[in-house]
């Protein structure tokens, strides 16, 4: 039962820094835009592949 109590008294000073750093970073912006970043890579117009001319034996 001792150990519970332990248990239970690391946790919650844990909980709390967890739950100060979320809304921490949800004040500053950081949970914004999380759709933009991931589609903008999808649709990305350029690209630096090297074009293989099918003549070419890749020499």
């Amino acid at each position: 039962m001792s150990a519970f109590f332990i248990l239970i008294g690391c946790s919650l000073p844990v909980a709390t820094l967890f739950l100060w750093a979320f809304i921490r970073s949800t004040k500053s912006g950081q949970w914004e835009d999380v759709d933009t970043p991931a589609m903008r890579m999808l649709h990305d117009t350029t690209t630096n592949q090297k074009v293989i001319n099918k003549d070419d034996d890749g020499k």
